[in-house]
């Protein structure tokens, strides 16, 4: 809002700044560490004796929310700093919230309703869930805990499955257009954001019938736009075609398969992007520790982690391991090119916080990057077979 606008400090005292957004050295150019911006222009901070500019940067950062959009020069967004999910025209967090969880493990409704509300005060702006989590449970908690907050979240649900008695063929059109309008009445909203098929297999995509069902609904405005959550080829064929303008896809520290594949097809299109199991599933962790069917779920992800070899004291990290790899698999997942949101699903406040605090520390530095990336490829290698996407 301009009433809290640096430009209003700094206009007036001949530093860059006008109240033209598309002017050279306008009001959104503004929107950056104030120090810098006073700096650059030549203006003297003395001038300005009594100007909080730790107030001032989170008045941008405020702006930057509501706008959607990063200017140029600026710093690296914190978590929960609105940016735009590639080209759909939808705001995104770069921490997103998912639903699955706490349908599957049967948390009662007074703490899911908790959860969802403590994610939205926290600034977490979307949220990822399907029609078939818990038959339909996580879709009926978002409409019972926060439909009357809609405007503050983009919401992503996925289609396909059959879930209900009753349904028609999965991944017929009929059920597509079912599910959706049963999503909207679920989830309590006239519209979905994002609707993604559910991880259906390549040869589903290229019949191309699950696309014009997706199309339909589009156009009759029931969903925003649509894609395609799963991984490999299959995601990389959808990617690929007219109209899809988002993906989901398996992208962490044990899942690198789709970072020069899928992530790579997604980013010359500009489509948004949104990382699924971005913490590999706690894959440090030893099965029995694991809540549910989660042991057996990330039993993949806990071989590929021990054969990798690494530890976070190889990576310059102190402390105890289980209690620092979560901070490294996420930074690592947000680090890399193209990705907007990464999906952590938990039914626990408190594990919100520690990702958000994890987050705002910015991508994992390249060196680490770049060592994690090398030890899954001389893993897989030694592993002598292809390590794919794990949907």
């Amino acid at each position: 809002p301009e009433a809290h606008s640096p430009a209003l400090y700094l206009k007036g005292y001949g530093a860059q700044g006008s109240s033209d957004p598309d002017a050279p050295g306008g009001f959104p150019n503004l929107l950056t560490d104030h120090r810098t911006v006073v700096e650059a222009s030549g203006f003297k901070k003395e001038y300005l004796p009594d100007v909080d500019f730790d107030y001032l940067d989170e008045c941008a950062r405020c702006t930057r929310r509501a706008s959607g959009q990063q200017p140029r020069g600026a710093p690296p967004l914190g978590p929960m700093d609105t940016i735009s999910f590639g080209g759909t025209g939808l705001p995104a967090t770069p921490v997103g919230f998912g639903g699955a969880p706490f349908a599957l493990l049967g948390t009662p409704a007074s703490e899911t309703d908790t959860l969802l509300g403590a994610l939205l005060d926290l600034g977490v702006g979307l949220l990822d869930t399907a029609a078939c989590y818990g038959g339909g449970d996580s879709e009926e908690a978002i409409g019972r805990a926060i439909s009357g907050r809609r405007d503050e979240y983009t919401l992503v649900s996925k289609c396909g499955h059959q879930v209900d008695a009753g349904d028609a063929e999965a991944w017929s059109p009929a059920l597509i257009a079912s599910s959706i309008d049963r999503s909207l009445r679920r989830m309590r909203t006239d519209r979905v954001d994002v609707m993604l098929l559910h991880s259906c297999k390549l040869e589903v995509l290229e019949r191309g019938e699950v696309f014009e069902a997706l199309r339909r609904a589009r156009d009759a405005g029931k969903i925003r736009c649509f894609g395609y959550s799963g991984d490999n080829e299959a995601a990389t064929y959808a990617a690929r075609q007219p109209d899809v303008a988002a993906i989901e896809t398996s992208i962490s520290i044990a899942d690198q398969c789709n970072i020069d594949g899928v992530l790579a097809v997604a980013r010359e299109r500009n489509l948004g992007v949104l990382a699924k199991r971005p913490i590999a599933n706690a894959a440090w962790k030893q099965a029995e520790q694991q809540p549910g069917f989660y042991g057996d779920y990330a039993s993949t992800y806990h071989g590929r982690l021990a054969a990798m070899g690494v530890a976070p004291a190889d990576l310059g990290y102190d402390g105890d391991a289980a209690a620092v790899w979560p901070e490294i698999a996420l930074r690592f997942t947000l680090a890399q090119p193209g990705l907007h949101s990464a999906i952590i699903g938990t039914t626990n406040p408190a594990h919100v916080k520690a990702n958000i605090a994890a987050a705002e520390k910015g991508p994992l530095p390249p060196d680490q990057v770049a060592a994690l990336r090398a030890a899954f490829a001389a893993a897989q290698s030694a592993a002598g077979e292809a390590w794919t996407g794990q949907t």
